[in-house]
C-alpha cells in the first residue's frame, strides 16, 4: 500500500468518481443517438458501422499516451490525473452542444472522432484515479462505485430525447435535420458533463509520488516522444500474461456493445416498431412527414430503452456492493454470468414485439454492461505495477477500440448476414458475441485477479 493510500468512506470515493456521471452522459447520447443523426443526415444502414469507426481509431491512439502522459505529470495546483479531466471535459462539452447542429454527415462524423478523443482524455485517468488513491482492498469497491454512478448517467442521457418530447419539445424536423429534442438533450449533457468534472476535481484530494524527487528524476529521464514511444512499446510486450487474457474477453466483449450502439437505432425502429427510417425520393411528401415521424417516435423510444442497461447496471452494481461487504466473490465466475445473461438480452430481442419487451432485453444487457464496467478493472489492477497504472489501464484499452475497428471494418456488415439479411440479426450477432466473451473468462487462472475480498 502506498503512503497516501487509506481505506475511504463511501462518500470520499463517490467523490472521486461523480465526474464519471458527465462522462457517461456523453457516451449515453454517443451511444443512442448519433446512428440516428447519421440516419437524418442520409446515411444509409450498412453505412453505419464505417462511420464509427473514428470513435474506436481515436481511443487506440489517445488512452495509451494518455494514460502515459498522466503517469509522469504532477502539480501542487492540479494533481496528476485532475488536468486531463479538465481538458477533456470542456473539449468533450464544446462538441456535444454543436454536434447535433450539423448540417452535413461529414461534419457529424467529424464531431464523433472529436468527442471520443475529448471523452477518451478524461476517461482513462479516473480508472487510474481508484487504484492511486484506494488500497488494494478496496479496489473492486471503487470500480463498483463507478458503474452505479455510470449507470445513472446512461439511465438519465438515454430519457433525455424522450423527456423533452414529452415536456413540449418537438421531435420531427424536416429532411436532413436533427429535431430539437436531441439537440437540447445534447446541450444538457454537455452542461452536466462540465458541473460533474468540476465536482470531482474541487471534492478530490490528489497526493504527489512518494518519493517526488526520484519521480522527477525518471521523467526527465524519459522526456521525448521517442522515448515515450519505445516504452509504450516495451510496456505491450511485456504486459502480464493475465491482461493479454483479459483482452480476449475484452474483445468479444465490446465487439457486441459497439454492434448495439451503432445498429440498435436502425435494427429496432425496424424490427420493434415497424418503423424504420424513411426514403424521401421514393415517397411523397406527405407519405414522407408521416412515416418520418414514426421513425423519430420509435427513435426515442429505443433510446429511452436503451437507458434501462444504464439502470440494472446500477441496481447490479448496488447488489454486487453489499454482497462483497460481506463475504468474498469469484471475480472471474461474476464476470461469467453476468456476460452470458447480456448476450441472452441481445437474442431475445429476435422475439421482441413491444417497449416492455425491449425493456427486459435491456435489463439483461444491463447486467452485463455493470460487470464489463468493474470485474475486468479490478481483476486488472490486482496484477500490474502500480507505478504504470496509467500507462496500463490506456493500454488495455486496446482491448476495447481494436473490436469496435474490427466491426467497423466490415466484421459487423459480413458476420451479421450469417444469420440472414434481416438488419435485427445484427443484435444476434451481439448476443453471441457476448456468451463467446463469457465463457472466455475460463481462460483466467492468476489467483490474485481472481479473488474479490469483502469490502
Amino acid at each position: 500500500m502506498g503512503q497516501w493510500q487509506k481505506r475511504l468512506s463511501f462518500w470520499a470515493i463517490w467523490n472521486m468518481s461523480f465526474g464519471f456521471l458527465g462522462i457517461q452522459f456523453a457516451f449515453a447520447l454517443q451511444g443512442g443517438y448519433v446512428s440516428r443523426i447519421f440516419q437524418t443526415l442520409g446515411a444509409s444502414k450498412d453505412d453505419i458501422p464505417m462511420l464509427w469507426i473514428f470513435a474506436p481509431l481515436a481511443g487506440l491512439l489517445v488512452q495509451p499516451i494518455v494514460g502515459y502522459l498522466s503517469d509522469r505529470t504532477w502539480s501542487e495546483r492540479f494533481g496528476r490525473r485532475k488536468p486531463y479531466f479538465l481538458i477533456g471535459a470542456f473539449l468533450a462539452a464544446f462538441t456535444l452542444i454543436f454536434m447535433p447542429h450539423s448540417k452535413l454527415l461529414w461534419m457529424a462524423v467529424v464531431g464523433l472522432l472529436v468527442l471520443d478523443i475529448s471523452v477518451n482524455i478524461s476517461m482513462e485517468p479516473f480508472r487510474a484515479l481508484v487504484a492511486d488513491l484506494l488500497p488494494e482492498s478496496q479496489r473492486s469497491y471503487g470500480f463498483v462505485v463507478q458503474t452505479l454512478i455510470i449507470g445513472v448517467g446512461t439511465w438519465g442521457a438515454s430519457q433525455l430525447p424522450w423527456l423533452l418530447n414529452k415536456m413540449g419539445v418537438s421531435n420531427v424536423a424536416p429532411d436532413h435535420v436533427v429535431p430539437d429534442n436531441v439537440k437540447m438533450a445534447f446541450l444538457i449533457g454537455g452542461i452536466v458533463l462540465i458541473v460533474s468534472i468540476l465536482y470531482t476535481v474541487l471534492t478530490t484530494k490528489e497526493y504527489p509520488p512518494e518519493d517526488l524527487e526520484e519521480f522527477n528524476k525518471k521523467k526527465n529521464q524519459s522526456a521525448g516522444i521517442g522515448h515515450a514511444i519505445r516504452e509504450i512499446i516495451g510496456d505491450i510486450k511485456s504486459m502480464p500474461e493475465t491482461m493479454l487474457k483479459l483482452g480476449v474477453v475484452q474483445f468479444f466483449s465490446w465487439f457486441a456493445f459497439f454492434t448495439m450502439w451503432s445498429m440498435a437505432t436502425p435494427a429496432l425502429t425496424e424490427h420493434v416498431f415497424n418503423s424504420p427510417k424513411p426514403d424521401k425520393e421514393t415517397m411523397s411528401t406527405e407519405s414522407f412527414d408521416v412515416a418520418n415521424a414514426a421513425y423519430n417516435s420509435a427513435a426515442d423510444l429505443v433510446g429511452s430503452a436503451m437507458g434501462t442497461y444504464g439502470l440494472t447496471s446500477m441496481v447490479f452494481a448496488l447488489i454486487l456492493t453489499f454482497i462483497a461487504s460481506r463475504m468474498n466473490i469469484n471475480r472471474k465466475i461474476t464476470h461469467l454470468i453476468s456476460l452470458i445473461l447480456g448476450g441472452l438480452g441481445f437474442i431475445g430481442m429476435l422475439y421482441a414485439s413491444s417497449l416492455t419487451h425491449l425493456n427486459g432485453c435491456f435489463a439483461l444487457v444491463g447486467i452485463a454492461w455493470g460487470s464489463i464496467l468493474s470485474m475486468p478493472y479490478a481483476m486488472l489492477s490486482s496484477t500490474i505495477n502500480p507505478n504504470k497504472m496509467g500507462t496500463y489501464m490506456g493500454l488495455f484499452n486496446m482491448f476495447i477500440v481494436i473490436p469496435q475497428i474490427t466491426a467497423a471494418l466490415g466484421g459487423i456488415n459480413l458476420l451479421y448476414k450469417l444469420f440472414g439479411d434481416n438488419i435485427i440479426n445484427t443484435m444476434l450477432l451481439a448476443g453471441v458475441s457476448l456468451v463467446l466473451a463469457g465463457l472466455a473468462n475460463l481462460l483466467i487462472t492468476n489467483k490474485e485477479a481472481i479473488k474479490y475480498q469483502p469490502i
